[in-house]
């Protein structure tokens, strides 16, 4: 019993780093085409689409600019989160970026869309992460 909530910090930053890398390869067409069973995106064009879709109010180089910044930061948050580095700083990156993601769909896609895709849960998630004292199983040690 005293190891659970040493593995539920890990699962929790391995679930959370997982759920980074993988749209990051959807975007970039790594888990098949576009309109493939299974795949978000498929490419790099249909993201910049969707992106500028949840970023009406900036003109579309700069939606096009915030939309590299987020897959960067979704790349580097969770590597930095599934190998156990810097946690509370990747932590509170995603919370931001996530926070950040959900608004938008709240505002300009539709209110149940970050409910749909549990947008709120992640951020929340990644807050939660940013609390806890020590990260066990991580390049930080019991810190």
């Amino acid at each position: 019993m005293k190891n659970i909530p040493h593995f539920a910090q890990l699962f929790l930053r391995l679930a959370l780093g997982i759920g980074f890398i993988l749209p990051v390869m959807d975007r970039f067409g790594w888990l098949g085409a576009p309109g493939s069973p299974t795949v978000g995106w498929g490419n790099w064009s249909v993201f910049l689409d969707y992106t500028n879709a949840l970023m009406p109010f900036l003109a579309r180089p700069v939606a096009n600019v915030m939309a590299i910044l987020a897959t960067a930061g979704e790349l580097v948050f969770g590597i930095m989160l599934i190998i156990g580095f810097k946690i509370k700083l990747a932590a509170i990156g995603s919370f931001l970026l996530t926070l950040a993601f959900a608004l938008s769909m709240l505002i300009f896609a539709n209110y149940r869309a970050p409910f749909n895709y549990s947008v709120f849960v992640v951020s929340a998630s990644s807050l939660l992460l940013v609390t806890l004292p020590s990260y066990k199983w991580s390049m930080e040690g019991s810190k």
